[in-house]
């Protein structure tokens, strides 16, 4: 086919040198080789820091001025998408529509694999499509081999429309005419050969981590390190709002808790009522004022 030798060029898809041996080996010997192939992901991956912080401050840009971020990505990459995405509206407390996530093959492909839906072009641009792109919104492709046909698609449409677009890869080159800001995280070969869903897929994961925590970060959604407007939606997540609520506020659990409810289950309106002995409607008519910021916030001077 007219793809193999240029396919069979990208270094995701290289012989791993280090590990021609796996069949040989005893269970823990064989842990240990696969294992020390990860140890080079995190060097990877730092060594693309300026891109991924030109990709935070375009996310944050977006999301600021009511624009969305999209995820698109097949199999393993399009799975982190979704997981990444899924996790924005509790962490952070942004809609489920700020930060979405397409997979090739749509939600069936979440669970079983359908590995032919990722070569068409044109499920990518299907997908952008009925996405609703627009030039508010922010596009990441996520291709381990930066070829991926539904990853080009979706790109291709999300540049038509005037939206910023993002790549996420894993070889040299790929997807350069498509993205503002490309982001190529060189794992090399993978332990077994071709399996992108270990180093390059452990690299995504990353990756994906830095550019939705940090533009949330950016956008207010965080203060000093605590996830200060999550939703308490579940147990677990009630605890970890009361608990901010009480180290914030510097009150007791059982004042905490009451914060809570007075706030309608916001933590940062809880901690800045508390703090700044104020009405849920004056603490919510502050934090608009500062844009979400309850460090900007809890260090105004007035009652407004």
């Amino acid at each position: 086919m007219g793809f193999t030798k240029e396919f069979n060029r990208l270094v995701t898809e290289e012989r791993n040198s280090s590990t021609n041996d796996l069949d040989l080996l005893d269970t823990q010997d064989l842990v240990k080789k696969v294992q020390a192939e990860d140890t080079s992901v995190a060097a990877a991956v730092e060594k693309v820091t300026p891109e991924i912080a030109r990709a935070v401050d375009l996310v944050t840009e977006k999301l600021r001025n009511g624009g969305r971020m999209i995820y698109f990505g097949a199999g393993t990459s399009g799975r982190l998408g979704v997981l990444d995405a899924t996790e924005c509206s509790p962490t952070f407390g942004v809609d489920f529509e700020q930060v979405q996530a397409f997979i090739a093959g749509g939600k069936e492909a979440m669970f079983r694999s359908f590995e032919n839906c990722e070569d068409s072009v044109d499920a990518g641009v299907e997908d952008a499509i009925n996405a609703k792109i627009c030039d508010k919104d922010v596009v990441v492709g996520i291709t381990a081999s930066g070829r991926t046909p539904y990853v080009v698609g979706a790109l291709r449409h999300a540049k038509s429309v005037g939206a910023a677009t993002i790549g996420v890869i894993n070889n040299v080159d790929g997807l350069e005419d498509l993205c503002d800001v490309l982001i190529a995280a060189i794992t090399g070969p993978e332990a077994l050969t071709g399996s992108t869903r270990m180093k390059a897929g452990t690299a995504q994961k990353m990756i994906l981590n830095l550019l939705s925590t940090c533009a949330m970060v950016r956008l207010g959604k965080v203060y000093e390190n605590l996830m200060v407007d999550l939703r308490p939606t579940n147990e677990k997540l009630r605890e970890r709002a009361v608990s901010m609520i009480s180290i914030l506020g510097d009150v007791p659990r059982h004042l905490a808790e009451g914060a809570l409810v007075a706030s309608q289950n916001r933590a940062k309106t809880a901690v800045l009522m508390l703090k700044r002995k104020m009405g849920r409607a004056q603490a919510e008519e502050l934090l608009t004022k500062y844009s979400g910021s309850l460090r900007k916030a809890l260090m105004s001077t007035g009652q407004s």
